[in-house]
């Protein structure tokens, strides 16, 4: 729906709970379109059939409707290059890829694609033929042998194409990546001033990586995560993913942005009913949290290309930029009717930034024009991303959403009265 949350307050206790969200639409205007707010209250509707209708089962969404694609999900070891690879060896299976969304972060890669049958342009239900793909997937990410992490996986999901296939297929690249265990640091000797946290450099960091602290909220029985980061689109989400993710039950909890900057509070307990008490479970909360800011941001250079749809239409793409010396660190691709609508975020082969190829008009326009030779018609553009620039560290605001929130605990916690039967 593109809202933007700029505020939002949290609050259950004694099986009630209260969601005040302050929201925005794309143009940054009060939100007005009924047919919006229509299909707000109708999600919130059908989140009231979900218990009926899904069930979780080693993390994976199974849902009963059947869908017109298979869904195949992966994690690994990353390496320049992979994702072009991933996209080669499916086209050499025979299999159109409808839509794929893939994130890198700390040298891990994780996959959600949405196949269909190159011949039928059906799902693929044969179960041999769906191992051959597995098969042949996990060969092509075990390449590399990188020893720091033996996590590797490749499997179908339930996941559909649908209304909200963006919002499940990223709740599911969270999951991944902290399977792969992502919030552990890049190896040493590949660490890069690329790979400063938030997409920022060396000069910002000091004033603008994310600050997430843990304390204790005895006199309630929460453990309170605080967090201070620069702000950006889906931020709450990518917090509120991760906390689920690791098995915490959110009760309260605050969020507000203000000078470029988000700040956000949580209380949690453990789904067993636990605080976070240990420095070990402290340390370990704060660094998937941190992953969790971070994995999702790509500042640098976008490239937005539209094609006719065609069989090993994104291999050919992929090869080409990898023939150009970039190698994809983020991507979406999506099928609108015959066209292929695909965007990537691209870093060097060394996983550096390539600003400063295409800050020159000739240089971009000679990229453009080599690419459209290789791929014949299509549509490219190349863009610059940059997030916007949070204030100073000695400007940032000092306002605690904290004290707002445990005002509003005590307030909600004395007047919630438990039914009993």
């Amino acid at each position: 729906m593109n809202l933007t949350i700029s505020k939002s307050y949290i609050s259950s206790d004694a099986g009630w709970f209260m969601f005040v969200f302050y929201v925005k639409d794309e143009h940054d205007n009060k939100l007005t379109d009924q047919r919006v707010i229509n299909s707000i209250q109708q999600a919130i509707g059908t989140t009231r059939e979900i218990p009926n209708s899904l069930t979780y089962v080693n993390n994976v969404i199974e849902s009963e409707p059947a869908s017109e694609h298979t869904a195949i999900e992966m994690s690994g070891a990353d390496r320049p290059g992979l994702f072009s690879e991933i996209s080669a060896a499916l086209a050499d299976l025979q299999v159109n890829i409808v839509e794929a969304h893939a994130w890198t972060h700390n040298e891990r890669l994780a996959c959600v694609a949405y196949i269909t049958d190159q011949s039928t342009d059906s799902r693929i239900e044969d179960p041999h033929r769906l191992a051959k793909i597995e098969n042949h997937l996990a060969t092509v990410l075990g390449a590399a042998n990188i020893s720091r992490t033996n996590h590797q996986e490749v499997k179908g999901a339930d996941l559909h194409v649908g209304e909200a296939t963006t919002t499940c297929a990223e709740r599911r690249l969270h999951q991944l990546m902290l399977s792969v265990e992502d919030f552990e640091g890049p190896s040493a000797h590949t660490t890069s001033s690329s790979e400063t946290p938030l997409g920022l450099d060396d000069d910002d960091d000091e004033g603008s990586k994310a600050i997430v602290s843990i304390e204790s909220c005895n006199e309630r029985g929460y453990s309170i995560v605080s967090i201070e980061c620069k702000d950006r689109p889906r931020l709450m989400f990518d917090v509120v993913c991760t906390i689920t993710d690791m098995q915490y039950l959110i009760f309260h909890g605050s969020t507000a942005s203000h000078g470029g900057y988000a700040m956000q509070e949580y209380f949690i307990r453990h789904i067993d009913g636990c605080t976070v008490n240990s420095e070990g479970e402290k340390e370990h909360v704060v660094k998937c949290l941190e992953a969790a800011i971070e994995r999702r941001v790509c500042e640098g250079v976008r490239l937005e290309l539209c094609a006719n749809n065609r069989l090993g239409l994104l291999s050919d793409i992929t090869r080409v930029l990898r023939e150009n010396g970039l190698a994809v660190v983020r991507a979406d691709v999506e099928t609108q009717g015959e066209k292929a609508v695909n965007a990537f975020y691209v870093k060097d082969l060394s996983g550096n930034d390539v600003d400063t190829e295409f800050t020159e008009p000739k240089k971009k326009e000679k990229f453009i024009e080599s690419v459209k030779k290789e791929m014949g018609p299509i549509d490219l553009s190349v863009k610059k991303e940059i997030t916007s620039s949070p204030s100073s560290p000695d400007h940032r605001p000092r306002f605690s959403v904290g004290d707002m929130v445990k005002s509003h605990v005590d307030r909600l916690s004395n007047n919630f009265i438990p039914i009993k039967n």
